[in-house]
């Protein structure tokens, strides 16, 4: 048995609809949205008393961003909302992406903070966005 391709990332939100419209102008799909709770959604995760709000998004190739807002137990932060990169854990998620000016400018309308820009050598162009909650987005343009 192997793996066949990995499904989606989960990302714990405190604002659910401005994260998801985040997602939503980088050009992600949303797939639906549902509220789950129980004792079952519990034993899964290992909480009690669970109730929380659902938002799956998917990219153009199908590979997803479920975005959860807990309703109970209460969400915990871990670290400032602003850490930086090198903070321990899962930091950022990368995108590739086509016509990367035109995304990041379109992210700053949004209100996306960039955190920095370079060129990688003769293959990459890349870009670090910051969005709602202090998320994290990289942005890869490969050269033509």
């Amino acid at each position: 048995m192997a793996i066949k391709r990995m499904d989606n990332v989960l990302i714990v939100v405190d604002d659910l609809e401005a994260v998801k419209a985040f997602f939503i102008a980088l050009g992600l799909t949303l797939e639906g949205e549902t509220t789950v709770e129980g004792p079952m959604v519990g034993q899964l995760i290992g909480l009690e008393n669970v109730r929380s709000t659902i938002a799956m998004l998917r990219t153009p190739d199908g590979q997803g961003i479920e975005l959860d807002k807990f309703h109970t137990p209460d969400a915990v932060r871990f670290g400032p909302v602003d850490a930086p990169v090198n903070t321990l854990g899962l930091r950022r998620v990368m995108f590739a992406v086509d016509g990367i000016d035109a995304v990041v400018a379109r992210m700053r309308e949004h209100g996306a903070e960039v955190i920095g820009e370079m060129q990688y050598g003769e293959s990459y162009r890349l870009a670090y966005i910051r969005g709602p909650e202090g998320l994290i987005v990289g942005l890869a343009e490969a050269a033509s």
